[in-house]
């Protein structure tokens, strides 16, 4: 059902200050920054020959990324994303299973303007994971 990893996630306590490691320091291709009101980020995405990095931020009062920032102020891997040919058949089969597909179980709009679930990272060994439709 997955496809290739499209990007790992990592919330960072200052968005400029890590793009410039991967940019300066890593020699990156690193993205512009983007807010994502829909899920109270700003997202900046690191694109590398095989997959991308997506850099979190808090963006907005009650954001999710500055819950998991104040459990780890340094930061760190938030999630990681798949690719999936169909959400909604993905969702079924996942729900089917007994996984537990996070919000009202309807895809959002993702930063790449394709439909995004996230599943809940109990049912996935501690980790969370972002569905994306291709």
């Amino acid at each position: 059902m997955i496809g290739r990893l499209n990007h790992v996630a990592i919330a960072v306590p200052d968005l400029e200050a890590a793009a410039a490691q991967y940019r300066n320091t890593l020699g990156a291709d690193v993205g512009a920054p983007q807010d994502e009101p829909d899920h109270g980020v700003t997202v900046i995405f690191i694109t590398l020959p095989n997959t991308k990095i997506e850099l979190l931020y808090p963006l907005g009062e009650g954001s999710p990324i500055q819950g998991f920032l104040d459990k780890n102020p340094s930061g760190g891997i938030h999630h990681i994303c798949y690719e999936v040919d169909d959400i909604i058949a993905a969702r079924d089969k996942l729900s089917a299973e007994g996984a537990r597909v996070l919000g009202t179980g309807e895809p959002k709009i993702g930063a790449h303007g394709k439909p995004v679930l996230f599943l809940h990272p109990k049912d996935f060994n501690g980790c969370l994971v972002e569905l994306e439709q291709v």
